[in-house]
């Protein structure tokens, strides 16, 4: 008898990961091409989904500088207590052929993927997200974003996949009236 219930929990167990599995939808799509040295510079962050290492952040930015070897160089700040808060980083191409996925490293040995998934013809906005949807920065290289773009990102966003209603914008920027 214990061996028909042990099998009949495997069988379970099983069946229950191929439903996990076929349920699952594939990673989101990256943008075409990213030009890195277009790329590179200040992006504001207008929306994200809240991350224990952003809380009570205002005022975000990133700063990414191409760096001789390939590499990027991250400077994230933001103010938090009375102050700026500042944790330098590095990112690197992990697919050449579009140059829309990275990693990101704040602290060896822990990294994570950095997807490009969207971005402004002018590079004035990007989208930034994983394979999962764990993660989604909307970005912007001015602090504000007009109100129409950033619901036309919110709406793509829905339709890839991403649970957008965990959308919150950074205090003192977000979108333009």
């Amino acid at each position: 008898m214990k061996d028909l219930i042990l099998a009949g929990t495997i069988l379970l167990v099983s069946f229950g990961c191929t439903i996990g599995q076929s349920a699952k939808i594939p990673p989101p799509d990256v943008v075409a091409h990213v030009d890195l040295n277009r790329y590179t510079g200040t992006w504001y962050e207008i929306a994200s989904f809240p991350q224990r290492f952003q809380q009570g952040c205002r005022n975000t930015k990133a700063v990414y500088t191409l760096k001789e070897n390939g590499t990027i160089e991250v400077l994230n700040s933001c103010f938090r207590n009375n102050g700026i808060d500042t944790a330098k980083g590095r990112a690197w191409v992990v697919d050449a052929t579009t140059n829309a996925k990275l990693k990101v490293s704040f602290f060896w040995p822990f990294r994570g993927d950095y997807w490009i998934i969207e971005l402004g013809k002018e590079y004035e906005y990007a989208v930034v997200g994983n394979p999962d949807r764990k993660y989604c920065w909307i970005l912007s290289r001015t602090t504000r974003m007009d109100k129409m773009v950033y619901e036309g990102i919110v709406k793509r966003l829905q339709e890839k996949g991403f649970d957008t209603g965990k959308l919150q914008l950074m205090e003192h920027q977000g979108t333009a009236k």
